[in-house]
């Protein structure tokens, strides 16, 4: 007898990415052996057209998938573990389509060191839909929280920001691009070993997600504090920096469009060496972008000359 079609499908595309606890994809959930710590879980979903472009490669669209969870992972300081992927596929979902997203994500599965546990496959009348669910874990006390800022403390990024919104632009082709700021929307850098390095030198941290300036107010409102982001120090790209050249008015974009993906944490000004030290140890630059201020957790952002800047919008929002 033949495998009903869910289960060939499974067997085929997603069989290959299981690993230890997975029980061959066979049963209704995984048994898991958790190393000594504490377990992390996130999940995060993409919707074809609001996440990711309809025609973006599927081998990018998987990657991206996993990243975004990985990313959480780093903010929490935490290592991955292994995850669970649902997929809603609209009808004419090929497999060649299939092979090429497995693909994507059999790559960063050696990448990042974790495989695939479980999910579900289902079909849709609307947009692809794709949800993920990641575990990793965490020595027992070591996680990084988004609460824990004070006031005094300095306010720090990797990687670069603003090459997620700009990227947005370019691969939709309404900016002038060489392929690198299309490349970072599609495949953001998740900071998994920097997350790690910062335990117990941050004091609060979360990612990049839905734009620089909301996210750093996510950390404000749990300090009740404010902070003040010092718009000259902003660590751009040369893709980015170029943009900006052309462009002044992408500005604002930079600042609260979304989709870096990168570490935004608070650390003690006396512990500014210890920073720099985990972005050496991690292989991931970390810039100083401003402070952690009294008063009211509303976010400042102020001009070389420190004049406040007026922007349209802090952030994404998801409604």
């Amino acid at each position: 007898m033949s495998l009903p079609a869910e289960f060939s499908l499974i067997a085929r595309h997603f069989l290959p990415l299981a690993g230890k606890g997975a029980l061959a994809l066979s049963d209704d959930a995984a048994v898991l052996d958790t190393p000594s710590g504490q377990l992390v879980l996130a999940a995060d979903a993409m919707v074809a057209g609001v996440h990711f472009l309809p025609d973006d490669p599927p081998e990018t669209i998987g990657r991206k998938l996993l990243r975004v969870n990985l990313s959480d992972l780093a903010a929490m300081g935490a290592a991955p573990l292994g995850y669970l992927v649902t997929v809603a596929l609209p009808k004419g979902t090929t497999p060649e389509w299939l092979d090429a997203f497995a693909a994507g994500l059999a790559a960063d599965q050696a990448e990042f060191g974790l495989s695939v546990l479980g999910g579900d496959t289902v079909s849709t009348p609307g947009p692809l839909t794709l949800s993920l669910t990641i575990l990793g874990t965490v020595p027992p006390g070591q996680a990084l929280l988004r609460r824990g800022a004070r006031v005094g403390d300095e306010l720090w990024v990797s990687g670069t920001i603003g090459d997620g919104a700009l990227g947005l632009l370019a691969a939709r082709g309404t900016l002038a691009d060489d392929g690198f700021l299309a490349g970072r929307y599609r495949l953001p850098q998740p900071r998994v070993a920097l997350g790690q390095a910062l335990r117990g030198v941050a004091r609060a941290a979360m990612d990049v997600s839905d734009g620089l300036v909301q996210d750093c107010g996510h950390l404000c409102r749990l300090a009740a504090c404010g902070a003040e982001i010092e718009a000259g120090g902003l660590p751009l790209s040369d893709g980015a920096r170029a943009a900006l050249a052309a462009d002044p008015a992408l500005l604002p974009l930079i600042l609260s469009g979304g989709d870096d993906y990168e570490l935004l944490f608070a650390a003690a000004p006396d512990d500014a060496s210890r920073v720099v030290e985990a972005g050496r140890v991690a292989r991931t630059p970390v810039t100083r972008v401003g402070r952690f201020t009294a008063g009211t957790p509303d976010v400042r952002v102020v001009d070389p000359n420190g004049s406040e800047l007026s922007l349209p919008r802090g952030g994404w929002s998801h409604f």
